[in-house]
């Protein structure tokens, strides 16, 4: 089933992680798939621009359906293979519009991660600022409260809508496990700690580690003064 699928991704992508995440939730191993350098820019080459003409990872086809997009892929993979593997869209009203709201919010989560992260990436040197750098890092120790006051409601042990993985984890994840790769404190953020550790050894999420990840496990400390 999974041999017409194919995904060209990057190591430590969250957006490509989402996908591999939930391929595995959905018990789609064996897909083909090829791994590509952000370095090398091979996101620019030909044969991602043949999937996805804005030149980006992940670049997801099934069939002769091109879906591109992190969260429509997840969205996608749920409806066609809704009966198989993990459900990944709760039944339930309450924790159904949860999961929806956890999801699109993690797109700012993911937005003002990056804005700190990989400001020296995305900024030309001539147009970086100290004071710009700061509102970002401020903008970012807001959104990191936000997160530990929703999981703080939801007590120990659960999942970012609840008691069930779903799509929110499915997108927010590997977010959350980039700010830890990126030195963020475990113990000044702790619930944001507790929920890394809980689905950190989740058999999708392991099976999808980044593999640069795995080769340097100790990671950077941009974050650590966060």
């Amino acid at each position: 089933m999974a041999e017409n699928m194919t995904l060209l991704w990057g190591s430590g992508s969250p957006p490509c992680w989402r996908v591999m995440i939930a391929l595995e939730e959905k018990n789609l191993q064996g897909y083909n798939n090829k791994l590509l350098s952000f370095e090398k820019m091979e996101h620019k080459s030909q044969e991602v621009l043949d999937i996805n003409a804005r030149g980006q990872l992940p670049s997801f086809k099934h069939g002769d359906n091109d879906v591109n997009e992190s969260y429509a892929a997840c969205f996608y993979l749920e409806s066609q293979f809704k009966s198989q593997g993990t459900n990944l869209i709760p039944d339930g009203a309450a924790e159904q519009a949860l999961m929806y709201q956890r999801m699109f919010e993690g797109l700012t989560f993911y937005e003002k991660l990056n804005a700190v992260i990989y400001y020296t990436w995305f900024v030309p040197e001539e147009e970086r600022h100290d004071s710009a750098l700061k509102r970002n890092k401020e903008a970012l120790t807001a959104e990191l409260q936000l997160w530990e006051g929703y999981l703080q409601k939801l007590g120990s042990a659960s999942n970012l809508a609840g008691p069930s993985f779903s799509l929110a984890d499915v997108t927010v994840f590997p977010t959350v496990a980039t700010l830890f790769r990126f030195g963020l404190s475990a113990e000044r953020y702790a619930k944001l700690g507790e929920y890394y550790a809980l689905l950190k050894d989740r058999p999708s999420i392991k099976a999808s580690w980044p593999p640069h990840w795995l080769e340097n496990p100790k990671g950077q400390d941009t974050l650590k003064d966060i």
